[in-house]
C-alpha cells in the first residue's frame, strides 16, 4: 500500500481478464477445437488449453497445432484466420465470473478506484467480453491486443492505460494469474498481485516474481 499522511493513495487497478476476472477456459477450448476440427486436426483438452493461454491468440493457436497433428505449426496463418472468425462468434460462450469478483469490483468502485482491463486477447473480443459480462459501468477502460501496442509482458498497454487514467506507477496495481502477468507488472514498474484461482499455480507465480499472492478476490482490498 502507498500511504501519504496515513491515507492510502492507490488510485487505480489494471486487471488481466482470462483466469483473473473471468473463467474463459471453456470458451477458448471450444473455439480452438472448432478451429482444429475445420482444419481436419485432432482436438485439445482443457488442461492443454490452460497452459497455452496468456500470450495471445497466435501463441494459443500455434501451440494447439503442434499437439494436434501439425508439429511445426506450418498452418498457423490458416488457423489464425479460422480461429479469428470462430472466436469472434463464440468469445462469450460459457464465460463465467469467479466467485467474489463482482463484490470485489464493487468495493473498489465504492472507494473511488479507477478500474481497467488489459488482455492479450484480440481487442475486439476483449471489449466484447467485458461489455457483455460486466456492462458499461464497472471498468473505465478495456483493452486487448491491437496494432501499435506490444502485447504483454511488454509494458506498453499498462502505460497507455495509466496515461488514460492519469495515475503514476506508485498509484496503480497490476493484477493477473500468470507468469506473463507477473512479468508485465514488473516491466511496467508496478506492484503486481498474483491471483491463485486462475490458470497457473502458486509455484509458477512465485517463480515469476509476483509481489503478493492472494487466494480470494476480497484479499485485494487490503492493498488499496
Amino acid at each position: 500500500m502507498i500511504f501519504a499522511g496515513g491515507i492510502c493513495i492507490m488510485k487505480a487497478c489494471i486487471f488481466d481478464l482470462d483466469g483473473t476476472l473471468t473463467n474463459t477456459l471453456e470458451s477458448m477450448t471450444y473455439s480452438v477445437n472448432l478451429t482444429l476440427k475445420e482444419m481436419g486436426l485432432s482436438q485439445i483438452t482443457k488442461d492443454q488449453c490452460r497452459m497455452f493461454v496468456g500470450n495471445g491468440a497466435r501463441v494459443l493457436i500455434e501451440e494447439s497445432l503442434k499437439v494436434s497433428g501439425d508439429p511445426k505449426a506450418s498452418r498457423i496463418e490458416e488457423g489464425m484466420k479460422i480461429y479469428g472468425r470462430i472466436f469472434d462468434q463464440n468469445c462469450t460462450y460459457h464465460v463465467t465470473l469467479y466467485e467474489g469478483i463482482p463484490e470485489m469490483l464493487k468495493a473498489l468502485k465504492d472507494r473511488g478506484i479507477h478500474l481497467a482491463v488489459l488482455s492479450n486477447k484480440p481487442d475486439r473480443q476483449t471489449v466484447k467480453v467485458v461489455k457483455e459480462i460486466f456492462g458499461d459501468n464497472i471498468f473505465d477502460y478495456a483493452q486487448g491486443q491491437k496494432d501499435g501496442i506490444r502485447r504483454k509482458p511488454e509494458p506498453d498497454g499498462v502505460w497507455y492505460l495509466m496515461e488514460q487514467m492519469q495515475v503514476s506507477k506508485e498509484e496503480c496495481l497490476y493484477i493477473g494469474d500468470s507468469e506473463v502477468d507477473a512479468a508485465t507488472g514488473k516491466n511496467a514498474g508496478l506492484k503486481t498481485i498474483g491471483v491463485l484461482w486462475g490458470f497457473r499455480d502458486r509455484k509458477t507465480l512465485e517463480t515469476a516474481g509476483a509481489d503478493h499472492l492472494i487466494e480470494r478476490p476480497e484479499e485485494l482490498l487490503q492493498f488499496v
